[in-house]
């Protein structure tokens, strides 16, 4: 950990994320599909969470992600609403709508419909926007619905930490 960050692990992970971006001045935007407001909502917990956290948008249909977060209709139709290409366009149109220095994002099938062979419950994608870094990374969960979504806004605010630890 960098010096002069202080971070205790009894801290909550969202106190953590939102430490490290008050540390280094920078404000924070949401696109949630799957997980439905969770992120914001950890975020939110957090008093003061009004300086870094522009806010977030909850795009759950094909026409919301398109009318409010600027995803292409051609990347849905070609990859679907949980591939990475969706979700990277997830966190950039998120960052730009809420003029935030980082696009936080996340898609998946939070189940138990939904799913196909090519595309199982529990799979999501998390993308995050930046100067210079425009990054997804794929997860397989296991576990029903609440735990899958659970276990999807754990890993966009560790996907934080880790990211803004190595600024």
């Amino acid at each position: 950990m960098p010096a002069g960050i202080i971070c205790r692990m009894t801290e909550p992970i969202e106190v953590i994320v939102g430490n490290l971006l008050r540390q280094r001045g920078l404000r924070l935007a949401t696109a949630e599909s799957c997980t439905g407001g969770l992120i914001g909502h950890l975020i939110t917990n957090v008093p003061g969470a009004s300086t870094y956290f522009m806010g977030g948008i909850i795009a759950y249909a094909y026409d919301s992600k398109v009318r409010l977060l600027n995803v292409r209709w051609e990347t849905m139709e070609k990859y679907g609403a949980v591939s990475k290409e969706t979700a990277l366009e997830m966190a950039r149109g998120a960052r730009y709508a809420l003029a935030a220095d980082i696009g936080v994002s996340v898609t998946g099938i939070a189940g138990p419909g939904g799913a196909t062979p090519e595309k199982p419950v529990g799979l999501t994608w998390i993308a995050l926007s930046a100067d210079h870094v425009d990054e997804a990374w794929q997860f397989n969960w296991s576990g029903n619905r609440l735990s899958i979504k659970q276990q999807s806004a754990q890993s966009v605010l560790q996907m934080l930490i880790e990211y803004l630890n190595g600024l």
